[in-house]
């Protein structure tokens, strides 16, 4: 069955009205092979720096959704088709970038969900600085490791438990 997140939050106003549900500000738009994704939240914290996201994607995913916080910046590309590829590889069920990917036709053709903010054809410099699994802030809500992510064509919303 193919979780959709208006369904999902219909179903479970209760958890909303508890500020156990939140719905992300409609800021990302779709570049990944994947259109509907979901899984446990692993976090980044980085700027114009994409190293942690290689470091990250090289390991088991095991369908977690990794949020990229890239400040917003769009003055460079934080993910490509390499680091895409990568996450596809090693069974991450999706990335969401805070930021620019580049090499969105290729990405597109990927079994892997991919979020961006917009394009940017220029790659990051490699500084290795940044922080990892820590509750990072944008779109209207925190995004904590461990949470669940639930993405699709209508949105994405962040649910402190699992949901059905």
């Amino acid at each position: 069955m193919e979780l959709r997140t208006a369904d999902l939050l219909d179903g479970h106003e209760d958890l909303l009205k508890l500020g156990q549900l939140h719905v992300v500000a409609p800021i990302f738009r779709s570049y990944g092979g994947r259109r509907v994704f979901h899984g446990s939240i692993s976090t980044l914290k980085i700027f114009e720096d994409n190293s942690l996201v290689r470091k990250a994607v090289e390991q088991p995913g095991n369908s977690r959704v990794l949020i990229v916080d890239g400040g917003g910046s769009q003055r460079c590309a934080l993910v490509g088709d390499q680091l895409a590829r990568l996450a596809m590889d090693n069974g991450w069920a999706g990335l969401v970038v805070y930021g620019c990917i580049r090499d969105s036709r290729a990405i597109a053709g990927m079994d892997v969900g991919v979020l961006a903010l917009g394009t940017h054809p220029l790659k990051t410099v490699k500084r290795n600085t940044g922080e990892v699994d820590i509750p990072v802030c944008f779109g209207g809500v925190s995004f904590v490791p461990g949470q669940q992510l639930y993405a699709d064509d209508d949105g994405v919303i962040i649910s402190v438990s699992a949901l059905s």
